[in-house]
Order: structure tokens, then sequence, then C-alpha cells
């Protein structure tokens, strides 16, 4: 009761964290982009559109967070685990049209240069990098314990990486009046960005067609469980994911003994096993004693038998 007490309370300091981090992103945001329509800079621009994903991600852990905590009902017997994944497609969806929209501007602004404001530009990306490092240092504790907020800390640090390129190239600008900096820098951004989501969105794609997870292999787990005294065949293995963090099987297991007890004891065995070497956490096993034959085939044996 005590270890449950503590767990609540490290989400709700989680969740409070997580707001902060979404205000101080949405504020970069939103100076980055006046920012960048009064200096002329498509770099801020830019910046401001991966700081508005950064705010996308956290608002997406939150949004896990809380759902999370929902249990499962008669229309959604797994809960609403998959929420973080349908809001994370929409998410990359709309990063790859916006990046595209970025490189088009910028191509457009090397063939036609506009004059920059060096000094405004260099300021707005100052208090962006500021108010990213605040930001990882928020959510440096609660990613070393979860996978969720780890990959949205990933998102700020690299974000506070290309506002130390903005900031460089806001030093340009102002002195050198070097415009096509700011255009190049506009350019790698976006491209960073379609790479990042291309990536991502692969791996979603992946997990919503249930696909095996990565660093698994049916062979691998079938030999596994096989390996388990008391085994003598698994088949009709299934592996997919139910979100990031949570993998599910389904398996037909034939046990070499068919006493009652002898097979739960088994299936426990199994479900440990499966948990503490692959990190399937939710596995359904269905014990044989004879070979299952589907109803079609049962059906061309009823009709063999009549006829003879």
């Amino acid at each position: 009761m005590a270890h449950h007490h503590h767990h609540h309370v490290a989400s709700v300091q989680s969740e409070r964290r997580l707001w902060v981090a979404i205000a101080l992103n949405l504020l970069i945001t939103l100076a980055e982009v006046v920012g960048g329509i009064l200096s002329g800079s498509l770099a801020l621009l830019s910046d401001a559109l991966h700081n508005l994903n950064d705010a996308a991600s956290l608002g997406i852990s939150l949004f896990a967070l809380r759902v999370g905590r929902r249990a499962p009902d008669e229309k959604r017997t797994f809960g609403y685990r998959r929420a973080e994944i349908i809001g994370a497609l929409f998410n990359l969806f709309t990063l790859l049209f916006i990046a595209l929209f970025l490189i088009k501007e910028a191509i457009e602004r090397y063939l036609h240069p506009r004059p920059i404001a060096g000094e405004l530009m260099l300021g707005v990306a100052l208090v962006g990098l500021g108010a990213n490092l605040l930001t990882a240092l928020l959510l440096y504790r609660d990613a070393q314990a979860s996978l969720n907020i780890r990959s949205a800390f990933a998102h700020i640090v690299a974000d506070a990486v290309s506002s130390v390129a903005v900031v460089g190239g806001g030093v340009l600008v102002w002195l050198y009046q070097s415009y096509w900096v700011d255009t190049l820098l506009s350019v790698l951004i976006s491209a960073y960005i379609l790479v990042m989501s291309v990536r991502m969105l692969r791996e979603v794609v992946h997990i919503l067609l249930k696909g095996v997870p990565s660093g698994l292999t049916v062979g691998e787990v079938v030999a596994t469980m096989e390996g388990v005294p008391g085994v003598r065949d698994v088949r009709h293995v299934h592996i997919w994911q139910l979100d990031e963090s949570h993998i599910a099987l389904e398996a037909h297991v034939v046990p070499e003994d068919g006493d009652p007890v002898a097979m739960e004891q088994l299936k426990c065995a199994l479900k440990q096993r499966l948990e503490e070497q692959f990190g399937i956490n939710h596995s359904t096993l269905e014990f044989e004693l004879q070979a299952c034959v589907p109803p079609e085939a049962r059906c061309y044996i009823r009709q063999a038998e009549e006829i003879e």
C-alpha cells in the first residue's frame, strides 16, 4: 500500500514537471514564431517547429501518464494504451507536412534573399536555448525511470543542439550579414525533423500493424519456451506490442505431462521466463494435449467418414 502511494505521488510530480515543460516549449514556440516573422529569419521559424514538436511529444507523454491509469472496460479490454501511439501518428504527419513547407520556403528565400534582423534573431535564439536547457533539467530525473518520458527528453536535447546552431547563425547574420546561413540552418533543421519523423513513423506503423518488437525474433522466443522443462512443443506463436512499453504473446503449448497441477506450474514457469528474458508482460498460453484440428479440416474428415 505504501509502495502504491509512493508511485502515485511520483506520478503526480512527473505530471507537474511535464506541465511546466509544455508551457515553456509553447512559450519558446510563440517567441520564435513572432521573432522569426519580425526578423525575417526562417531558421527561427524552423526551430519554432522543432519546439512545437517537443511540446506535442511532451503532451503525448502527459496524456499517456493520465490515460495509462484508466482501467480496461467492456469496450476497450486492453485499456487506452494505444491512444499515445495514435497521437504520435497524428503529430508525425503534421511535422512532415510543415517541414516540407519550410524547405520549400528556404529554397525560395535562397533564390530571392531578404534582409534579416540579426540582433533580434540572436536574442530570441538565446531565449530559446535557455528555455530548452531548463526543460531538459526538469525532465532529467523522470527520463531515467520512464521510456515514454525519455523519448520526449531526447527531443528536448536535440532541440537544444539546434538552438545552439541558430544562436551561431544569429551571430553571423548580425556581425557579417551572412543571410545565406539562415537559409542553410532552416534546411538542415527541417531535414533533421524529416529524417527523425520518418524513422519514428516507421516505428509507430510497425506497432499499429502488430509487428514483432525490435530486438525479438519468434524463433528465439520459441526456442526459449521449448527449453523450459516440461514443454514438448510450442506452436501458433504471435508476438506484438500493445504500446511502447507493453509486449504481448499468444501461443499454443504441448506439455509432456497432461496433469492439471503440472500444467499450471508449467504455465507459471513459462510466463516468468518470458517476462524476465524478453520483457513480455502479457502472455496468453493455450495448452494442447493433442494437436488442434482447424474447423474446415474437421469438416473434410467428417465427410470422408460418411463416405466410408
